[in-house]
């Protein structure tokens, strides 16, 4: 089980001149919003990541950021655990189940999470909330964490996991943006 009280969220560099070249950005940007706006309604600390922002700009406004009271941490790595800042955010948690989303699987995200497992951490990337220019790049990458040992999950499996019953006081103010989720044809 992903429980709350283990994870904190990671929003992989979800920047505004990245967004447009990523296959099917939109469908990963309302999931990855879908979970910042869990993490905060849940009490889940979130960490988000900008790789060079003077040149690939700042995390969108639509993730949430503001609403889930992030740190954001500027950084250079591709593995953003090799960044101290993000990686003391991330100690500073003391949770060791860092849930993974953000651009792209193949390059930020797939050496964030081997960062992560280095650490001996139990990541969990989120399959439908990460993204690449190609599809095939996104499959190598999750296929790659996988047989790395990384949790893979999809987005609604992450938040009704760490809701765990229907009588959680958020259950009811998350499930209209659950429900609004685009269908199949917004995933790779």
């Amino acid at each position: 089980m992903i429980e709350r009280a283990q994870s904190s969220l990671v929003v992989v560099d979800v920047q505004q001149r990245l967004l447009p070249a990523i296959s099917r950005g939109a469908a990963a940007l309302e999931r990855i919003a879908l979970l910042v706006r869990a993490a905060a309604a849940l009490g889940v600390p979130v960490v988000a990541t900008e790789q060079y922002p003077r040149g690939l700009g700042h995390t969108v406004a639509e993730v949430g950021l503001d609403d889930a009271d992030a740190a954001v941490v500027e950084k250079t790595f591709f593995d953003a655990i090799r960044a101290p800042a993000v990686r003391d955010a991330l100690m500073a948690t003391g949770r060791p189940r860092p849930v993974v989303c953000g651009f792209e699987a193949h390059v930020c995200v797939l050496q964030t999470v081997l960062g992560s497992l280095r650490e001996g951490w139990r990541p969990v990337v989120v399959a439908d909330a990460v993204g690449s220019r190609r599809r095939a790049d996104h499959e190598a990458a999750l296929a790659r964490l996988r047989a790395e040992g990384a949790t893979v999950a999809t987005a609604e499996m992450v938040v009704f996991e760490w809701l765990g019953t229907a009588e959680d006081p958020a259950f009811s103010a998350l499930l209209p943006a659950i429900r609004a989720l685009g269908g199949e044809e917004g995933i790779e």
